[in-house]
């Protein structure tokens, strides 16, 4: 039986631009011209993702781990390279995606699922389902620039786990807003990543998380794949790597 990748990476390289600081008479005067530097964050990275796999990234901060996900749900343009979804839906599951503030909940219910791919009819059949899961009562009707950061991290979690896609990427984000609804969106988020459709990707700093959830862990260092395999193999060397500092 042929083996089915809902994810293929090669040879992804993404790059950061950083401007150095200089005074405004030196900008004003021309004096000193300099080519801004540019961060590499990802160096050339190959790997693949069957469908129905969790793959788990780990890494220490500046990795590369999230400007890797980002890139798989296309918020990020590679410099070079190739990512290839092989025809599937894909979602980004993280607090740090935003909404339009001046709209309403409601209004960025329709907008993030079309931005997902879904049709304006298709999200409206989820809409109640989203709306109720949410908990933020009568404030969906509200501009979302009224939300505290909890309704909008409830309001977000909502709509990336009721608007099912075939590949979901998570990003640090298994649980958000009160001890009751943590409970709900771990639960939910583990009813997802369980159907054996559902490729899924994870971001996470939680050894145990990627332990109990993940068929592979990737560990990136430096912008590179240092290791990719086994869980408890991979994440034992991670460790080991850490403590020696």
């Amino acid at each position: 039986m042929e083996e089915k990748h809902a994810i293929e990476v090669k040879d992804l390289v993404i790059s950061y631009q950083n401007l150095k600081k200089t005074s405004i008479k030196k900008t004003l005067l021309h004096l000193k011209r300099q080519k801004p530097d540019r961060f590499v964050a990802v160096k050339g990275i190959s790997f693949y993702v069957r469908e129905g796999e969790i793959l788990g990234i780990i890494g220490k901060n500046g990795s590369g781990k999230s400007t890797t996900l980002n890139a798989l749900a296309g918020i990020f343009s590679p410099d070079s390279g190739s990512i290839d979804l092989n025809g599937h839906s894909i979602s980004l599951l993280s607090i740090g995606v935003g909404f339009i503030r001046e709209m309403t909940g409601r209004e960025n219910i329709t907008l993030s699922g079309m931005l997902l791919g879904f049709t304006e009819e298709q999200v409206k059949a989820k809409e109640q389902e989203i709306i109720d899961f949410a908990e933020i009562g009568e404030f969906i009707d509200m501009p979302v620039r009224t939300y505290s950061s909890g309704m909008y991290s409830k309001l977000a979690f909502s709509i990336t786990a009721i608007l099912e896609t075939d590949i979901m990427l998570i990003d640090e984000v298994l649980s958000v807003g009160d001890q009751k609804f943590k409970k709900k969106s771990y639960e939910k988020m583990k009813s997802l990543i369980s159907n054996k459709d559902r490729t899924v990707v994870i971001v996470s700093h939680s050894i145990e998380t990627l332990k109990q959830l993940c068929d592979t862990v990737m560990w990136m260092h430096e912008g590179q794949i240092k290791r990719i395999g086994d869980p408890n193999e991979v994440l034992d060397e991670y460790v080991a790597f850490m403590e020696k500092g």
